[in-house]
């Protein structure tokens, strides 16, 4: 019997890692990307996998101490992460999440402001605290989707970049081929994991996925003295430090932005970028003489209640993982493995990312929550 052929939309992390999963089970596996490989929000964000409160969480943390030596390639993850508070209410909500985690027997440890300073050298007088997750960490985003695409075609898959998925060809209720600027891949199933772009690409399935399209913004320092722990997060920021030093960090707020087929015609970073930079001053007044060298403003895709979708219909399984997806993408690929090639999840339940929870949703959802566009 000849393998089974899947197409996979979207070379971000999640579709690299879904479609290296299925070509680690024989699966003949095409991924196709309107862009390069990584070159959204897949590729520039904070690295972090730490991601508790997902039902993905425990796979997500079996699995990342061990993808440099699955994958071939390295990914540069660094384990446990450090939140520090500069105002009481954020050391008080640091200390609930601490008492959640460990409550679900995830240890985390209080820090107070001394062990904070000597964890992290360019904290200031004004920490008032923080917390150690001893459980996930941080890697290299861009690193890891490079991985993810090798890794893939060591394995035999092919990735087809700067090739838009345009349409579906469909037969007795199924998906039999993938229509895009490059050409026709025919296939026994397929995964749509296009980031802003999933939402119409089902709906020219009939598919309704409720989805909104936000402006993320990041900034990159000049390198810093490397700290024992590159994975620092706190004052509404996350973000890590690179092998190199330098100070990666974004962290909201969003604006909400108009999406067309390809995307926002224009990516530019906005004023975000100073308060970002204010921010990070005040979280690691050691750095605070710092150059901001470079920017990023790219868009992440939102759901209604802001959780992930990873769900089944017919032969098309759908990915969107609303701004968590670098984290969580070595388990959201072997779920999605698992759906395409048994129809469920084996390692968890994933009922609470099943689309059906938005039936019925109002039209104007967005409306309701005021995610509209400026």
């Amino acid at each position: 019997m000849s393998a089974q052929r899947v197409v996979v939309i979207g070379a971000g992390a999640s579709g690299l890692s879904a479609a290296w999963w299925l070509a680690r089970s024989g699966v003949l596996v095409t991924v196709l990307d309107k862009g390069a490989v990584g070159w959204e929000a897949s590729g520039r964000n904070g690295g972090g996998c730490s991601h508790y409160q997902s039902p993905l969480f425990r796979e997500e943390q079996r699995l990342w101490p061990q993808m440099d030596e699955l994958l071939g390639y390295p990914t540069e993850f660094s384990p446990e992460r450090i939140v520090m508070a500069v105002t009481p209410r954020q050391l008080e909500q640091y200390h609930y999440i601490a008492e959640m985690n460990n409550r679900l027997g995830q240890r985390v440890d209080l820090l107070d402001a001394a062990q904070v300073r000597a964890a992290v050298p360019l904290a200031g007088d004004n920490c008032l605290g923080g917390i150690h997750y001893r459980f996930g960490g941080h890697a290299n985003p861009h690193r890891t989707v490079q991985a993810y695409a090798w890794a893939l075609q060591d394995l035999g898959g092919r990735v087809v970049q700067h090739s838009p998925a345009t349409g579906f060809r469909t037969g007795g209720g199924k998906v039999t081929a993938v229509e895009s600027t490059s050409g026709t891949y025919e296939c026994d199933a397929v995964v749509i994991a296009a980031g802003p772009q999933t939402g119409a690409l089902a709906a020219k399935l009939g598919i309704e996925l409720p989805l909104a399209a936000a402006r993320a913004e990041m900034i990159v320092t000049e390198p810093a003295p490397m700290m024992k722990l590159g994975g620092v997060d706190g004052n509404g920021l996350y973000g890590r430090q690179t092998l190199r030093g330098n100070l990666a960090y974004g962290g909201g707020p969003h604006e909400w932005v108009e999406f067309g087929d390809l995307g926002p015609e224009v990516k530019p970073s906005t004023p975000l970028t100073r308060n970002l930079a204010r921010r990070l001053a005040e979280l690691l007044p050691g750095a605070a003489h710092l150059n901001v060298i470079r920017s990023w403003a790219g868009v992440i895709e939102m759901t209604p209640d802001g959780r992930p979708v990873i769900d089944r219909r017919e032969n098309v399984t759908l990915c969107t993982m609303s701004g968590v997806g670098f984290g969580l993408s070595p388990a959201s690929g072997h779920a999605i493995h698992d759906l395409v090639l048994e129809g469920r999840c084996s390692f968890t339940d994933i009922d609470k990312l099943g689309l059906s929870r938005f039936d019925g949703i109002d039209d104007n959802w967005r409306t309701n929550k005021g995610w509209l566009p400026l």
